[in-house]
């Protein structure tokens, strides 16, 4: 089964077991490590609206636990499983009256009769479990068991951290559906470049291509790569110096500025309010190329440093056209 969108947090993953906070707090950490991760490629993780009240321990239900957590965790927590979500118990597929049993325990209304209700609807899901757990296994094979009817028999991908979780997600391309879409996902999977708060709003009112929007984020992941291809002293390294070569030069290169005469004729379009300094302005001819019927061009900082910023000012049509 392909990783598709969805990813449901597996609320029975929680059962009293935690008896110090330590011990809890890691296996918390890697859920949040597994959501940070799937927001990079576009993916969100699901919870149930009643998360915050499953028992951590015998005395303490979650909401309680995350409260002895530090400031900044203990927010992020909190917003994720009481207000932002998502939860998936909005987009709830399966009902109250189906049978779902899990070795032995029946699990309906749960993350897991879900995910598995989804997968036998053909919709790929994936379950995330914290651990140390009675859930610390993958595939969780789940049956669905109804009146009339032989039970079927359906095994859901289980995952416990981040780093098995992303390399299904990098065999699995992101399916971009918007170009709000495409702003968040580039955002949050460039981590080396400082994009400009407006620089993805020049697409708004253009018709949305998927083609376009996966061409873009490969060049911004490329100018993003590039950022990390230094040594300590500051030098391009090996793999710099192939990326350069590869993309930055010659007559199909993704990437190049734009030419004297343009930049003189069109160097109020190419300037752009500095992103961290109040007052200040960039000027930015150097651009990623990205041409179907609507030509397109992302316009960034030059050169990439190791020490400097790498500024990402505009996404959207081109700017020199005539």
């Amino acid at each position: 089964m392909g990783l598709t969108v969805e990813l449901l947090t597996n609320d029975l993953s929680i059962h009293g077991q935690f008896y110090d906070l330590s011990t809890f707090d890691a296996a918390l950490n890697r859920v949040m490590d597994i959501r940070k991760t799937a927001q990079r490629y576009g993916r969100k993780l699901y919870c149930h609206r009643n998360f915050a009240n499953v028992q951590v321990a015998s005395q303490m239900r979650l909401q309680q636990a995350i409260q002895k957590l530090a400031k900044d965790k203990r927010r992020s927590v909190m917003q994720w499983i009481t207000s932002h979500g998502p939860f998936w118990d909005d987009v709830r597929r399966h009902g109250c009256d189906e049978y779902f049993e899990c070795n032995g325990e029946i699990v309906t209304d749960t993350a897991v009769g879900e995910a598995a209700y989804r997968c036998l609807d053909g919709i790929g899901t994936c379950l995330v479990s914290l651990v140390p757990s009675s859930w610390d296994f993958s595939p969780v094979v789940v049956e669905w068991r109804k009146s009339d009817e032989e039970a079927q028999t359906v095994a859901v991908v289980n995952y416990r951290d981040a780093r098995a979780m992303e390399a299904a997600l990098r065999a699995a391309p992101t399916q971009i559906t918007s170009w709000e879409m495409l702003a968040d996902v580039s955002k949050a999977r460039c981590t080396q470049s400082a994009f400009s708060a407006d620089c993805f709003d020049p697409l708004q009112g253009y018709p949305f291509v998927s083609k376009a929007a996966q061409d873009i984020l490969s060049r911004l992941e490329t100018l993003d790569q590039l950022k990390t291809c230094f040594d300590s002293e500051g030098n391009r390294t090996a793999e710099g110096s192939r990326l350069y070569q590869k993309h930055f030069t010659g007559d199909r290169a993704w990437f190049s500025p734009s030419s004297p005469t343009e930049q003189s004729k069109f160097k109020t379009e190419m300037t752009f309010p500095h992103p961290d300094i109040l007052g200040k302005d960039l000027f930015c001819p150097w651009h990623g190329k990205v041409n179907y019927h609507l030509p397109l061009r992302i316009h960034f900082s030059w050169p990439v440093t190791a020490a400097d910023p790498l500024y990402v000012v505009y996404v959207g049509p081109k700017l020199t056209r005539r």
